[in-house]
């Protein structure tokens, strides 16, 4: 187990020139995967100037020079694009400070892989959509991502995290899940085993329209949740997408479906009163509509067709997820009572048969802001 990241702190700080005197780094932000600080500097006749610095994580990440090498290249060429509109870049984009060795990252005494970005000060991040307009304000950020990115070769990209959004590799862990059943679970979930077998065409839809080129192959973000957007504190307005680890190529109809299935309904994930959990289609059509209008044409007539797909297939896999886990023993997400991880299974299948019983309104709204 890695030591604790502030055991390294005074060894990486040297590492990195941050063009002022270092007064203090102390921990920062709500993230549970990587080790994260503020870093505090007084340059001479200045205000404060801050800058984040992340120690990343190895469990999460075994290459740190594809995941850097993926955020580089994606970071500089989404500067260039704002400056090209005349947006500014040290606000619109992050930026990766290289160690005083040019490296893309610092590796440290014990094997810890570092990084620096610049504090983007007079900014927000919300943990959740507490209006419509700030849902529909993180939609037009993500769409404008990739209205961005439409120029990025997205094949030259690094899978960090192989078959994250490969909705056919997820069912085939769930039956490997059920065939195995080396807690006994399965008899007491067979209903969401065979919700989930029962659509098992569908677990195809998007990757066979991406396989036949009907769906195009893009940068996508893939962690589109709203405390993944900075908010200008004076405009509200969404104006930089951070937390690029997950950044590779896929589908964009998958960014928009993730942040449909956790933010256009008002229930706990882990609700038991499955009565209480429902999609929310005005807040799907707030999203659709500003998503759209931040992608600024860049997405294709069919991309456009299947967003409703992107919806159903991100919360079938998240459901499919969550009960892979629970088969297995609850190992991989975190649960602070028995059955957590059905429970969370079972709003998710909930949702999706919300989309499925509005599929043609959802597709209505869909083509109704082409």
């Amino acid at each position: 187990m890695a030591a604790k990241a502030e055991a390294y702190l005074s060894e990486v700080l040297e590492a990195f020139d941050f063009g002022a005197v270092v007064v203090g780094a102390v921990r920062f932000g709500q993230g549970h995967i990587n080790d994260t600080f503020v870093v505090h500097t007084q340059p001479e006749n200045e205000c404060c100037r801050r800058f984040i610095l992340q120690r990343m994580s190895s469990a999460a990440f075994k290459r740190p020079d594809q995941l850097m090498e993926n955020i580089i290249g994606v970071t500089e060429y989404l500067g260039r694009e704002v400056e090209k509109t005349g947006g500014s870049r040290e606000r619109e984009a992050m930026r990766v400070i290289r160690p005083r060795s040019g490296e893309p990252y610092y590796t440290d005494s014990d094997g810890g892989a570092w990084r620096v970005y610049p504090f983007v000060e007079d900014t927000v991040c919300y943990q959740s959509a507490e209006t419509p307009e700030l849902f529909a304000a993180s939609g037009r950020a993500f769409g404008r991502f990739q209205r961005l990115l439409q120029g990025y070769p997205a094949q030259t990209l690094h899978e960090t995290i192989p078959h994250f959004h490969d909705t056919e590799d997820r069912l085939a862990k769930l039956k490997a899940a059920v065939a195995a059943d080396k807690l006994g679970r399965a008899a007491e979930c067979r209903a969401e085993i065979d919700f989930m077998m029962a659509r098992e065409k569908d677990c195809s839809a998007a990757l066979q329209a991406l396989r036949d080129g009907i769906l195009p192959l893009r940068v996508t973000h893939n962690d589109t949740k709203l405390n993944n957007v900075l908010m200008d504190k004076t405009t509200g307005e969404g104006i930089c997408i951070i937390d690029l680890d997950t950044v590779m190529p896929g589908l964009s109809i998958n960014d928009f479906g993730d942040s449909i299935r956790f933010g256009a309904n008002h229930s706990a994930e882990d609700e038991t009163d499955l009565s209480k959990v429902n999609l929310d289609v005005d807040l799907f059509e707030a999203y659709t509509q500003a998503f759209l209008e931040g992608a600024g044409g860049t997405l294709t007539e069919k991309e456009i067709e299947y967003l409703p797909w992107g919806a159903k297939l991100m919360t079938l896999e998240c459901g499919m997820r969550f009960l892979t886990d629970y088969l297995e023993g609850d190992v991989y997400f975190h649960i602070s009572r028995e059955r957590q991880n059905l429970d969370r299974c079972r709003t998710q299948c909930k949702l999706v048969q919300d989309m499925e019983a509005r599929w043609d309104e959802l597709a209505a709204i869909a083509a109704k802001y082409r």
